[in-house]
């Protein structure tokens, strides 16, 4: 029989009318040392009596969702309704994450976002700030998603795209992922719903992005006008076919 990691404790609290109870540690394990008491959870399906995963603070897990692996819900941070978050995913701040969303692999979600219905977050990914994902949308590999922006949909965001501000994308073509191929290297996304773009700590217009190009070196002006340039001409022409 395993030996059981965690206990509930009577302290409880009363959440949509569910009475969920603060967890206890029975051993050491990870970080978390025997006696220290966790988050909150309805019942012991809420988190995996094996691995390092763990409820921490005040973060509630209800409903049907589970928390296993090495996964960390801390916070003030809620996983409820079907959710799961396993692997070494991690959610916290005053996050949420319900419906029958997955966060897996090493992604975070934080701050005050939100992934929900059949959402899928993965790999490295960052969601935070007041972000949300939701409906089929699949956010993985490297991508963050921050700001006001959503992702929802069928879309998939993926390798180093970041999605920010007020953006919203609900189809693959709402954005494009370009790499930088003459110097540094690194990836920038465009966002057609604000029409901003993201280049590292940069974000905003295409014309923005041409004079600060410009100043860096006048190779890169002409590269980075080149791209904006290309989108610019992809709008015309879309707007040509309406």
């Amino acid at each position: 029989m395993m030996e059981k990691k965690y206990k509930l404790t009577e302290e409880t609290i009363n959440v949509d009318g569910r009475t969920l109870y603060r967890i206890e540690a029975l051993k050491d394990f990870d970080v978390v040392e025997k006696g220290d008491k966790g988050g909150f959870i309805e019942n012991e399906s809420n988190l995996s009596q094996s691995g390092d995963c763990w409820v921490y603070e005040n973060a509630k897990v209800y409903g049907n969702a589970e928390v296993y692996d090495d996964a960390k819900v801390y916070g003030n941070a809620w996983v409820f309704d079907n959710a799961k978050v396993f692997e070494d995913a991690e959610v916290f701040g005053i996050a949420e994450v319900c419906g029958d969303a997955v966060v897996y692999c090493d992604a975070k979600v934080f701050g005050n976002a939100q992934v929900y219905d059949n959402a899928k977050v993965s790999g490295n990914t960052q969601v935070y700030e007041n972000a949300k994902v939701y409906e089929n949308a699949k956010v993985f590999e490297d991508a963050e998603v921050f700001g006001i922006a959503e992702v929802c949909g069928n879309t998939e965001i993926r390798g180093d795209a970041e999605i920010r501000g007020d953006a919203e994308i609900a189809s693959n073509s709402d954005y494009i992922l370009f790499k930088n191929w003459w110097s540094s290297g690194r990836h920038f996304t465009w966002t057609k719903s604000n029409n901003m773009w993201k280049v590292g700590c940069f974000y905003g217009t295409g014309e923005e992005l041409i004079k600060k190009a410009y100043k860096d070196s006048e190779k890169s002006g002409r590269e980075y006008e080149r791209v904006v340039k290309y989108v610019e001409s992809i709008l015309k022409d879309n707007n040509a076919d309406v």
